[in-house]
């Protein structure tokens, strides 16, 4: 990436895809390429966002395309697409149906770039990015999902407002699967090095994670139609940032276990060090009894929903 311009592509233009583009845009981070398989679309969110970045002064571009060609090279491929849980429409039915694409769209990105860093957000993430993992043949270093940075935020801003303090001065730890079974840890989540413990009652903290298990649901039943953006974009555009510009960071994010915190052949949330080369470290945290427990039971959940789909697919 020295001496030019890092590229990033974006599979999906929905409401995450566009979102991100526009953050990375926004932020100077790359160039962009955004993909997606409605004729016209990325081509006019492109024009629109190029004449965005005419206003505000920054200089990085995207091009709008529907051909896998165009991301030949790109540094970070960031796979967004996928089908929403319609009314009547089961688990398993959308395990399979996002899981056909994630397998499709993989292949043919990896193709294309076969050097990229892959970032999953098709849900249910933990199962797609094991997916992508299996079927783009990339070391696993390479393949990641992003979760844990949402997740953690979702539980930090949760703290803030029970608190009545600055969200800046909150790290807070989720780890495990994205969906019911994640397990928010309050004795690893800190409010400027102090554990949450020592500031806040249990009776008060069970909430606060009861909440942030079911954030995206929450903003669902509200929305009442589609599901959150603005913070999934935000908390990929960490993860770009950080291996762009090498940065080290210690994040949350679903990876390929194999025997850390007990588990193997499965992706889940886990803290890692992010940075260039991609995943450069799996951190186990020393957890007690019951967050052992829990996130052990998060992954067999995973696990089981990875053997079910590859009865799916085959």
């Amino acid at each position: 990436m020295v001496g030019r311009q890092a590229r990033v592509g974006i599979i999906g233009a929905g409401n995450v895809g566009s979102t991100l583009a526009r953050r990375i845009l926004e932020l100077d981070l790359a160039q962009v390429v955004l993909l997606d398989v409605i004729p016209g679309r990325t081509q006019g969110l492109a024009l629109d966002l190029n004449q965005a970045q005419a206003i505000s002064g920054n200089h990085s571009t995207i091009l709008g395309t529907e051909s896998y060609g165009d991301l030949a090279g790109v540094d970070i491929v960031v796979l967004t697409a996928g089908f929403p849980r319609k009314p009547g429409m089961s688990r398993e039915d959308l395990l399979k149906i996002n899981g056909q694409l994630v397998q499709e769209i993989t292949i043919k990105a990896i193709n294309q770039a076969p050097n990229a860093v892959l970032i999953v957000v098709t849900n249910p993430l933990d199962v797609m990015t094991h997916l992508a993992w299996q079927v783009s043949g990339l070391e696993k270093e390479r393949v990641l999902g992003m979760a844990g940075i949402l997740d953690s935020a979702r539980f930090a801003s949760f703290i803030a407002a029970e608190m009545g303090i600055s969200v800046r001065d909150i790290r807070a730890m989720v780890l495990g699967g994205h969906g019911d079974l994640m397990v928010p840890l309050p004795r690893h989540t800190t409010v400027n090095g102090i554990p949450l413990p020592e500031l806040l009652p249990l009776s008060v903290i069970a909430p606060l994670i009861d909440r942030t298990r079911n954030g995206g649901a929450e903003i669902v039943s509200f929305l009442k139609s589609g599901s959150a953006y603005y913070a999934p974009a935000a908390a990929t555009a960490e993860m770009v940032a950080a291996i762009l510009a090498d940065q080290h960071r210690i994040l949350p994010a679903s990876v390929y276990l194999e025997g850390e915190y007990g588990l193997t052949d499965v992706c889940m949330g886990v803290p890692i060090k992010l940075g260039a080369r991609g995943v450069e470290q799996v951190i186990e945290l020393p957890l007690i009894g019951e967050e052992l427990t829990a996130l052990q039971t998060s992954g067999a959940n995973i696990r089981d929903n990875i053997q079910l789909l590859k009865t799916m697919l085959v």
